[in-house]
């Protein structure tokens, strides 16, 4: 009863007075929020407890004035409501402009994103807006703190969350909610995860960088604390609250490490002394960070298997590029382009050395093999397994990722594409930082995915181009003493890692 009373409040079906008494509900939970909350695990992260929407009818954050009236031009035209409806407007300048469908594929389902301002949560959260579903993010935004802490920056210049939803409403009509807060918090997310109701949870909100779980013993502990327990308050709010409630986890290959046998997708049929049984594969994480999801993993298998819950764990491969066609429509709505050595990808990395002009920096030999995908397939891959849910009482594992590179093949890539455009591409070996097989076997599967209608984009030249000129146009904001190592493995230890300290050996 509760749940559909929420509901027909959502929808405003109960008039007036109903809304009156949300709108007083949400301005005491504001004034609770005003103070200011110095978050676990790292001392220099505060952040606000609460971000409040603006009405229970409209569903947005507060935005100025200007845009609240064209959103509001833009929603009496009805654009998001015609299936098929296209919103086009010029955008990056390496662009001249960039087409959105908006369709009503998803709608009627209401999906919370956690970490939603990040790398992918951003780019999955306007794909799903587009097509119809209810949205919200939830973020500490602690992800743009790590960066003033270590002296980083995206590639790319990021307008603020709020500036961010508040453009996706300008120029498309659509909401999406926006709380901020620390899911590590129980009461801010469970006051939260009430309101919103979600049917669907995209769980980004994780310390996601294996380099930075092996900066010190700080950062190793926080990046256990923060997404292991910040996992666990996810489960036991689905539980209390939402227990139909569907949650797809983000995961990663590098769970399973690199085995001399092919990678199954998240469990393998084992016979042993006569005896046969279906086993959760075997993993070897290689960092902090890795170790951590596989914490996550078998919590969620015990939780859904305990509390019939419904969860999708997906191992995802390393993930390229900066454009989907919604970050694409403005230069606003842009999504980060990591470069340092902390926060970035390898291809990622490669495509912005070569355009500063700097050697492309190869760990050790280069033989370092791994799966690999296009930001574009992410969110399809996300809005995939939202629509086919896993059974109750079951953790499904579908390994995220197209195709399966070395380190030196990306590399080699790189070059072939950057000499036409006039760059002077170098390839050089520097010593790997991390502790790992340079040369090893790699076979993994990967079909799930494909088989609920996935079409890859495939890396090509003509993708590689796209991400080499985006590079270029913004390469001034470069820094070229981000690109080496900030850390090895080896020499990881109690003394807190500062800004600006070299590597060392270990």
């Amino acid at each position: 009863r509760e749940r559909r009373e929420r509901r027909e409040r959502r929808e405003g079906v109960k008039g007036v007075t109903d809304g009156t008494k949300a709108n007083s509900k949400r301005t005491e939970m504001s004034a609770r929020a005003a103070g200011v909350k110095t978050a676990r695990g790292l001392k220099t992260r505060a952040a606000p407890r609460f971000a409040v929407r603006a009405s229970p009818v409209s569903r947005c954050v507060p935005v100025s004035g200007g845009a609240l009236a064209r959103s509001a031009l833009l929603a009496r035209e009805g654009k998001d409501r015609i299936r098929g409806a296209s919103v086009e407007v010029k955008a990056l300048t390496t662009e001249e402009k960039n087409t959105v469908q908006l369709d009503n594929s998803g709608k009627g389902k209401r999906v919370l994103v956690i970490g939603g301002d990040g790398y992918c949560g951003w780019a999955s959260a306007l794909h799903l807006s587009a097509r119809g579903y209810e949205v919200a993010i939830m973020d500490s935004l602690v992800r743009r703190a790590w960066d003033q802490q270590l002296g980083y920056d995206s590639l790319t210049p990021i307008a603020s969350i709020h500036q961010r939803v508040a453009k996706w409403k300008e120029l498309t009509g659509r909401d999406i909610a926006l709380y901020v807060g620390d899911i590590c918090d129980f009461e801010f997310l469970a006051e939260a995860w009430k309101q919103f109701d979600p049917e669907h949870v995209v769980h980004f909100g994780e310390q996601r960088s294996a380099p930075y779980s092996m900066l010190d013993r700080e950062r190793a502990v926080f990046t256990q604390v923060n997404n292991v327990s910040g996992t666990i308050n996810v489960l036991y709010a689905m539980k209390e609250f939402t227990p139909d409630c569907h949650m797809v986890k983000l995961g990663t290959m590098g769970e399973y490490g690199t085995p001399n046998i092919d990678i199954e997708e998240g469990y393998l049929d084992i016979t042993h002394n006569g005896r046969t049984d279906t086993l959760p594969y075997p993993k070897q994480g290689n960092s902090f960070y890795h170790l951590s999801k596989i914490h996550d993993s078998t919590n969620m298998i015990f939780a859904a298997k305990t509390w019939k819950l419904r969860v999708t764990d997906l191992n995802q491969g390393v993930v390229y590029g900066v454009k989907t066609a919604e970050t694409a429509l403005d230069e606003t709505l842009i999504n980060r382009l990591d470069y340092d050595s902390v926060f970035g990808t390898a291809l990622n990395r490669f495509v912005i050395q070569a355009a500063v002009g700097h050697p492309l920096t190869v760990y050790g030999k280069g033989g370092q093999t791994r799966g690999f995908l296009d930001i574009r397939d992410t969110v399809r891959c996300i809005q995939l397994a939202i629509d086919n849910p896993a059974d109750v009482g079951t953790m499904r594992v579908m390994n995220q990722f197209t195709e399966q590179f070395s380190v030196n093949e990306l590399a080699g890539l790189v070059k072939k594409v950057g000499d036409p455009l006039g760059l002077d591409v170098q390839i050089t070996s520097v010593p790997n930082p991390r502790i790992e097989a340079e040369e090893h076997y790699y076979n993994a599967k990967n079909s799930k995915l494909k088989d609920l209608g996935l079409e890859p984009h495939l890396l090509g030249d003509a993708i590689l181009d796209s991400l080499l000129k985006v590079a270029v146009e913004y390469k001034d904001r470069c820094d070229h003493q981000l690109i080496l190592p900030a850390n090895a493995w080896g020499s990881s230890g109690v003394s807190r890692h500062f800004v600006g300290e070299k590597v060392k050996s270990g």
